[in-house]
């Protein structure tokens, strides 16, 4: 469980810095800054993927994160 842990917090980070940077670029001019879609835009299905684990990333921290900062700290 620890492993699924890491992984969801590490897309959720990602996720969150996507996010950030997407609204950071609407205050200094625009310009695309999803970094998601610059690195996979070619593959549409990939990017939704990305997209997903993210979201589901986001629910699973968010039910089990006390739970599991007890167990392994």
């Amino acid at each position: 469980m620890k492993a699924l842990h890491v992984v969801t917090f590490l897309l959720l980070v990602i996720g969150g810095l996507n996010w950030g940077l997407v609204g950071a670029s609407a205050f200094v001019g625009g310009g695309n800054w999803n970094v998601v879609n610059l690195v996979l835009g070619s593959w549409p299905q990939v990017e939704w993927l990305v997209y997903v684990l993210v979201g589901l990333s986001a629910i699973w921290i968010a039910i089990g994160h006390k739970k599991d900062c007890r167990t392994f700290m």
